[in-house]
């Protein structure tokens, strides 16, 4: 077992188009005064080879643009398991929008090795798994806690791709896309709740219609054309997808004939409803409780 703490970390803040990443920039550099900043790398596995190289640590934290830590994080000590020395940890974060707690957004701690040897995104060994993700590989480890929240919502275009990004990944079985005979009962039945929730709540936040209509958009643009998905990974081309939705020229009735899920226009208030009931779910136990180990432990298995 080795103890590791968090301040003795490099933190990494890994910008691109964020619309307040300035903002943020200003609170966390006051928050983490240790902060260094990567900014402007385009490809999410070039961004995060460019974040471990701007650590002089072998273990960082890494903090996405859109994205407030507790401070309360960096008072941690890290107990990591021998067969975990070269894990990623990533701890859900939070989201502005929805409510949604889970690993979109929130706060990991990579080894270097780890970001040199991966090869996902623009850099794809070509399994499905490593196209639009990296949450497969089996030392990528989802955490229980949540230790910061994430404003993917900065603009209208920054909410629109946050729920388009998601309203396809959400959909893939460990990054394949399911045939229509397989969906959406083939999902696993937490990303089929995240969609639906993407697809329904967060009109009561700062452009939440966007991301709702993004997320919307992001799953009729997989399931019912014959779109290269993979392109999730280039926001040069989600800035083209962002045009052509504002087009119109799209039938989203199709999101429940065809594709058999559920569509609601709630009201802000009916989804600021939802989000205070839907926290009180979230339980916090150590900061290295995995979530793996709490659903076998609820399941029984």
């Amino acid at each position: 077992m080795q103890k590791v703490d968090v301040a003795d970390l490099d933190c990494i803040f890994l910008t691109y188009y964020e619309p307040k990443r300035e903002e943020f920039w200003t609170q966390i550099s006051n928050m983490v005064p240790w902060v260094k900043r990567v900014d402007g790398v385009k490809g999410s596995d070039a961004a995060h080879k460019a974040a471990a190289a701007a650590s002089d640590t072998e273990r960082f934290v890494l903090i996405d643009g859109d994205n407030l830590p507790d401070e309360r994080f960096f008072n941690l000590v890290l107990d990591i398991k021998d067969n975990w020395a070269d894990c990623v940890f990533r701890w859900k974060g939070r989201n502005n929008i929805n409510g949604l707690m889970y690993g979109n957004g929130g706060l990991s701690c990579w080894t270097k090795e780890f970001v040199n040897n991966m090869r996902t995104h623009e850099n794809t060994d070509g399994t499905d798994s490593t196209l639009v993700e990296f949450c497969f590989d089996s030392k990528y480890l989802a955490m229980n806690n949540c230790y910061s929240t994430s404003y993917p919502n900065g603009d209208e275009y920054h909410a629109w791709r946050a729920g388009f990004r998601e309203g396809v990944k959400l959909c893939l079985d460990k990054g394949t896309k399911p045939s229509l005979d397989n969906f959406p009962w083939g999902l696993h039945h937490v990303n089929r709740d995240y969609l639906s929730i993407w697809h329904n709540i967060g009109r009561d936040a700062t452009h939440g219609e966007h991301a709702i209509q993004g997320a919307r958009y992001g799953t009729y643009k997989l399931m019912c054309t014959d779109w290269d998905w993979t392109q999730t990974q280039d926001f040069d081309h989600l800035e083209y997808i962002y045009d052509e939705w504002q087009q119109g020229d799209w039938d989203q009735t199709l999101l429940t004939t065809r594709l058999g899920l559920e569509i609601h226009e709630y009201t802000a208030e009916q989804s600021a409803f939802f989000k205070h009931h839907m926290q009180r779910t979230y339980h916090e136990h150590d900061a290295m409780t995995t979530e793996i180990e709490l659903i076998r432990k609820v399941e029984g298995w």
